[in-house]
C-alpha cells in the first residue's frame, strides 16, 4: 500500500542514518533501537526527579524543567506529575502552564506559544503509526509536529492529535479531540472537535 500525503515511505535499504536521525526527522523508524531506547531511559530517569518536585519551589520545578525539555520559557511551570517519551522535543514559550498529569508524546517537535494555559489531563501526541498493517508488523512508527500558538486555553482532558497546529488565541474545549488544525481566535469542541 503506497503512503498518503501525511504518512512517510518505508526507508530505503541502503539509508545510512540511525533509527535516531529518522525519529527525529518525521520519518519511519523502529523504537525499538537501542539508541532510542536509552534516551527514553534517561527521560524516565529526569521524569521521576521531576514528578517528586511537587513540594519544590516553582523556582526548583522550573530548574528542574529546563533540564529535561528542549527549551522552557520565563514564568512556565508544570505541575506535576507530568509524561513525555523524551523532552528535549518540547518547546515551551514564557508564561505557560500545564496542569497535573498532561501527556506530551514527543517524538519530533512540540512548539507551545507564549501565555499558553493548558487544563489538568491533556494529552498532546506526536506519535503516530502507519495505516499499513505490514509496516506495523515490523515495529515502524513516525511523528507529526504539533504547533500551539501563544495566547491558547486548552481544556482539562483535551487530547490533540499528530500533526495539528493551533493557532494564537485559540480556544480548545474540556475533552475535545482535536483532529484537524484549528484557526487563530477560533473555539474547537467536542469529539471531533469542530470550530464553532
Amino acid at each position: 500500500m503506497p503512503p498518503t500525503r501525511s504518512e512517510p515511505a518505508l526507508p530505503a535499504a541502503d539509508d545510512p542514518r540511525s533509527e535516531m536521525q529518522r525519529m527525529l526527522a518525521g520519518e519511519l523508524y523502529r523504537a525499538s533501537d537501542p539508541e532510542i531506547q536509552a534516551a527514553e531511559r534517561a527521560a524516565f530517569g529526569w521524569l521521576a526527579r521531576f514528578n517528586a518536585s511537587l513540594p519544590l519551589s516553582r523556582a526548583e520545578r522550573r530548574a528542574l524543567l529546563a533540564e529535561g525539555l528542549g527549551t522552557v520559557g520565563e514564568r512556565t511551570g508544570i505541575r506535576p506529575p507530568f509524561h513525555c517519551d523524551y523532552g528535549f522535543n518540547i518547546h515551551l514559550g514564557t508564561g505557560v502552564f500545564l496542569n497535573f498529569n498532561c501527556v506530551i508524546l514527543d517524538v519530533v517537535p512540540v512548539h507551545i506559544g507564549d501565555g499558553t494555559e493548558i487544563g489538568p489531563g491533556t494529552h498532546i501526541y506526536t506519535a503516530d503509526h502507519p495505516r499499513d498493517p505490514d509496516a506495523r508488523r515490523l515495529g515502524l512508527e513516525f511523528g507529526r509536529p504539533v504547533t500551539i500558538g501563544r495566547n491558547v486555553w486548552i481544556g482539562g482532558k483535551a487530547i490533540i492529535l499528530p500533526g495539528v497546529t493551533i493557532g494564537d488565541d485559540a480556544v480548545i474545549g474540556a475533552g475535545a479531540v482535536v483532529t484537524k488544525d484549528v484557526p487563530a481566535g477560533a473555539t474547537a469542541v467536542g469529539n471531533p472537535a469542530r470550530v464553532r
